[in-house]
């Protein structure tokens, strides 16, 4: 199959199952982008083997329906691979600290590896698995609430700001801070008192992503 028709028929297949190309690109092991590059950029110009593979398993189809030489018959999705789809959503971890380190919260980061969720509590808390990623956070800024070493759920759905914890970029560092807004002006809160408060105005600061959960060793 040409590669352009395998993009078609990925997207007929995505659109069928409703599931999305990001989370499709975490259970590959690759970034969030990967599969959306594939069939809107044509890059790279087809799936190698193992992710092709994978994909035709998830989907329950032979590979030469993704541009592989295929079998000549429909491979059953296996039995992981329909409970992941049904009822649980891969998080990619992204390779970031948030807090103190620089970075940027971005699709172009590699995960490197995911966190597992209950679709049923993701979709309870009206959270969607394609915008979300988890990040370490780091430093003691925002203890007690978040301490060193903490993972954190952060939701990318762009949403009317309001009071809450955020990751953000500001001056090129990535910092986890409570947010509120100060007039025109952003204040950037520290739960730890040892910190000042920061107030910047509010195109100075890159909001990445609201903070919805968190997860660490007791």
């Amino acid at each position: 199959m040409p590669a352009a028709d395998a993009r078609v028929r990925l997207m007929e297949l995505v659109d069928a199952q409703g599931v999305s190309l990001s989370g499709l690109s975490a259970l590959l092991g690759r970034n969030p982008s990967y599969l959306q590059q594939f069939v809107r950029k044509g890059s790279p110009r087809k799936l190698e083997e193992g992710d092709r593979r994978t994909l035709a398993r998830f989907f329950g189809v032979d590979e030469s329906e993704l541009g592989g030489a295929g079998e000549g018959g429909v491979i059953a999705p296996y039995i992981g691979q329909r409970r992941l789809r049904s009822e649980w959503a891969d998080v990619p971890r992204l390779p970031l600290g948030a807090s103190a380190g620089p970075g940027a919260l971005a699709e172009s980061e590699a995960p490197v590896g995911q966190l597992r969720f209950s679709a049923r509590w993701l979709k309870a808390h009206g959270l969607d698995a394609a915008m979300l990623s988890a990040i370490e956070v780091e430093g003691d800024s925002m203890e007690p609430t978040l301490r060193d070493g903490d993972e954190i759920l952060v939701d990318r759905t762009p949403r009317p700001l309001r009071a809450g914890i955020y990751v953000l970029r500001l001056d090129d560092v990535l910092l986890v801070k409570r947010v509120d807004r100060a007039g025109d002006a952003l204040r950037l809160i520290s739960d730890n008192r040892a910190y000042p408060e920061i107030e910047r105005a509010a195109g100075e600061v890159e909001i990445l992503g609201r903070v919805v959960w968190k997860g660490g060793r007791l």
